[in-house]
């Protein structure tokens, strides 16, 4: 409302300057005709405003600096041209074409030049802007998922964190939606935002750029990451596609998390060579090529040898991966200590964090 008020006051003020100053002349009819090239000439300056403010910082700066050169480049034609002998009105009008003319197309080149400036004081304002070929936009659909969160406070994820303005607003329609279902997601998404931002040494960055021609917000996140360079970072496996197809590099967090499943299932067997024995009753501890601890229940007898176990759960730790197995009784101990092997090995599944003593043996291995 603020800026409308500002407006119409323009408007007065150049009306009345107008009609103070008489620039055409006395008379109605010359009078009609300033007070028709005021208004003219306060719409063109609105319209001007709206153009500026759709335009980022960079654009913005590059088109004020690209004015500032156009006018003093046609200041020194003009010189030129004043020297020539020309009439005086001839003159005039020349100066005056020199000065629009030089001003567009320092404001034009500016605009476009300015997506390459750059705001690190250690390589100048001017240059290849590098620092958006590591971007990662994220998507609605990978926010909502909340893992992103996670993997960013892991360190991942290098770059910025690129979150588009129409991304923002997607949310705030989901998180205003009649549906509590989709009401509850749109309010996690802006929690895990939220997350994001908190997070040390992640650097999250909302981008007011916007494609009005495009109505799919999965077309608007591919025409940005074109723009900038950048990556797109979702979950969302027909986005990942169409990505692929238009030649934009898409991070999708389901294929990182299949990546890291673990190599073995419970119920599968593998051949393992049992090094030494475990801390506790009537155990062999094994190790992969790879360096995973392999525990083996009822396996401490055959220490030295290569055995094939069975897989019964697999543990995953900050310190790393574990492998429960388990190594099929004889028949002279399976009435000694039937339940001990079993009771341990599910004493090893139910807390967390794992027993210091697996813990600190599998750290120092």
């Amino acid at each position: 409302m603020s800026l409308w008020l500002m407006r119409a006051f323009l408007l007065v003020v150049v009306l009345f300057s107008v009609f103070y100053v008489h620039p055409f002349g006395e008379g109605n009819f010359n009078l009609a005709v300033s007070l028709v090239v005021g208004t003219v000439f306060v719409v063109f300056v609105v319209l001007a405003e709206f153009w500026i403010r759709r335009l980022e910082a960079r654009p913005l700066l590059g088109a004020a600096i690209g004015a500032l050169v156009g006018a003093i480049g046609a200041n020194m034609i003009s010189l030129v041209v004043a020297r020539m002998g020309f009439n005086p009105h001839t003159t005039a009008v020349s100066h005056i074409l020199i000065l629009i003319a030089m001003i567009y197309l320092g404001v034009v080149c500016g605009v476009y030049g300015g997506k390459h400036i750059k705001w690190t004081a250690s390589s100048g304002i001017f240059s290849e802007d590098a620092i958006r070929k590591t971007s990662k936009i994220l998507d609605t659909s990978v926010i909502i998922d909340g893992r992103v969160a996670d993997i960013c406070k892991t360190g991942f994820l290098e770059g910025a964190l690129i979150v588009p303005h129409f991304v923002l607003r997607e949310l705030q329609q989901i998180a205003d939606s009649a549906d509590s279902a989709k009401r509850n997601r749109g309010r996690r998404g802006l929690d895990v935002l939220e997350k994001i931002k908190a997070a040390q040494g992640v650097m999250v960055q909302i981008v007011e750029k916007d494609y009005p021609d495009v109505k799919e917000v999965d077309l608007k996140l591919i025409e940005l990451a074109k723009e900038i360079n950048g990556k797109i970072v979702t979950n969302d496996f027909n986005l990942n596609k169409v990505a692929q197809l238009r030649g934009v590099d898409a991070l999708n967090i389901n294929e990182l998390a299949n990546s890291l499943k673990p190599v073995v299932l419970p119920g599968e067997t593998m051949r393992v060579f049992i090094l030494k024995e475990g801390k506790e009753y009537n155990q062999g501890v094994a190790y992969l090529d790879d360096g995973t601890m392999v525990v083996v229940d009822n396996a401490r007898r055959m220490i030295g040898k290569t055995i094939i176990t069975q897989v019964t759960s697999v543990l995953q730790t900050t310190a790393g991966k574990m492998i429960f197995g388990r190594f099929p009784d004889e028949p002279e101990t399976q009435n000694s200590a039937p339940q001990n092997s079993r009771t341990d090995r599910r004493v090893y599944e139910r807390r967390a964090p794992v027993p210091d003593s697996v813990e600190s043996e599998f750290e120092n291995s």
